[in-house]
C-alpha cells in the first residue's frame, strides 16, 4: 500500500486555496497562484522560505526586464527570446535561478497583456503574494522526524555495540570469524541519520542546539576511528592471554552505548591499562614488536574514540 506524503496532503490542499483566494480578489490569470504554490512547498521551513524569496525576487526583475524589452522592441515572439537571454544570466548572477520557471510564467503574462501597465504590475505581484503567501503558511507545519530519528539512533548504537564486541571478542580469542557486516549497515545508517537531522535543523529556524544532529556527528567521528582501528587489530596475533583485559574494555563498553555519557568512566579505565601495559616487558622479536606497536596504537584510538564522546556530552554518570 502506497504512502500520501504531508508535501502531497499540503501542495493538494495549497494549490486550490490559491486558485480560490486569486479569484476571490479578482485577479487576471488566477489559476497561476496555484502553480507558485505548488513550486513553493518543499520539505523544509528554510527551504520553504528561501524558495519563495528567490521566486519573488526573480518574479519582479523578470517584470521589470520582459516590461522593457517588449516596450522597447514590441510584444513578438523574438521578444521574448531575448528577455530570457538577459534575464537568465541576472538570476544566476544572483544566485536565484529556482525563481527561473516562476518568473518565466509572469514574463508570459506580460507578452500576452500586449501592453504594460500599473494594473498589470500590480495584478502579477498580488499573485505572488497569494500563490507564495499560501505555501508559506502551509510549510508552517512540518511533520516531527522526533520517532525517525530516535529509530535510527537505536539502530546505530545496536551496531555499534555488536562492532565493539566482536573486537572485543577476537583480542580475547582469535576468532576471525565475524564478517563485518554491522560496518557496513553503520555507514548506511549515518547516511541516513545525516539527512533527517539536516532536515531537522532546517525545520527548527530559531534553535541554536540541534542534539540528534550533534549526535551523529559525533557517531560519525567515532565510526571513523572504529574504521582505522580494524587494520591495526587484523595484524595482531590475539591468542595470548595478555590481551584479555584489552578484549574486556571494549566488551564493556559495547555495553554501554547510549546517548548518556560513560566516557569519563572508561577513560580512567583505560589510563589504568596503558600503566599495566607499560609495566610489561618489551617483546625481543621483531613481529612481537610490531604487534605491541599496534596494541598501542589501538589503546591510542579508543581513547579519541571516547574523548569524542566526552566532548559531546560533559555529564557523566
Amino acid at each position: 500500500m502506497f504512502r500520501i506524503g504531508s508535501r502531497t496532503i499540503k501542495t493538494a490542499i495549497g494549490a486550490p486555496i490559491s486558485i480560490f483566494i486569486a479569484q476571490l480578489i479578482g485577479l487576471d490569470n488566477f489559476i497561476s497562484a496555484a502553480i507558485l504554490t505548488i513550486l513553493c512547498i518543499k520539505v523544509t521551513r528554510r527551504k520553504s522560505i528561501l524558495n519563495a524569496w528567490y521566486r519573488f525576487a526573480a518574479c519582479i526583475i523578470g517584470i521589470a526586464v520582459s516590461g522593457i524589452v517588449f516596450e522597447t522592441l514590441g510584444y513578438m515572439p523574438i521578444a521574448v527570446g531575448i528577455v530570457l537571454i538577459i534575464f537568465i544570466p541576472i538570476t544566476v548572477k544572483l544566485k536565484i535561478t529556482e525563481g527561473v520557471v516562476t518568473s518565466s510564467v509572469i514574463i508570459l503574462h506580460v507578452y500576452g497583456s500586449n501592453q504594460i501597465t500599473l494594473d498589470l504590475i500590480i495584478n502579477e505581484i498580488v499573485l505572488l503574494i497569494v500563490g507564495l503567501g499560501v505555501a508559506l503558511i502551509l510549510n508552517l507545519y512540518m511533520p516531527s522526524l522526533e520517532s525517525n530519528l530516535e529509530d535510527v539512533q537505536k539502530e546505530v548504537e545496536k551496531n555499534f555495540s555488536i562492532i565493539l564486541k566482536e573486537i572485543g571478542h577476537f583480542l580475547k580469542t582469535g576468532d576471525h570469524s565475524w564478517t563485518g557486516a554491522e560496518l557496513t549497515k553503520v555507514a548506511q545508517l549515518l547516511d541516513q541519520a545525516n539527512e533527517l537531522a539536516s532536515r531537522d535543523v532546517e525545520n527548527h529556524l530559531l534553535r541554536s542546539h540541534h542534539p540528534y544532529h550533534h549526535y551523529f556527528h559525533m557517531r560519525q567521528k567515532q565510526f571513523e576511528i572504529l574504521e582505522r582501528m580494524l587494520p591495526l587489530i587484523s595484524r595482531i596475533q590475539a591468542s595470548r592471554d595478555e590481551y584479555e583485559y584489552i578484549g574486556e574494555l571494549f566488551e564493556d563498553l559495547s555495553e554501554n552505548v547510549q546517548p548518556k555519557n560513560t566516557a569519563v568512566k572508561y577513560l580512567e579505565e583505560l589510563n589504568q591499562i596503558r600503566q599495566q601495559f607499560n609495566k610489561e616487558e618489551l617483546p625481543t622479536e621483531r613481529i612481537a614488536f610490531e604487534e605491541r606497536a599496534n596494541l598501542y596504537m589501538l589503546l591510542n584510538e579508543i581513547e579519541q574514540y571516547l574523548i569524542l564522546k566526552r566532548s559531546y556530552k560533559k555529564s557523566d554518570i
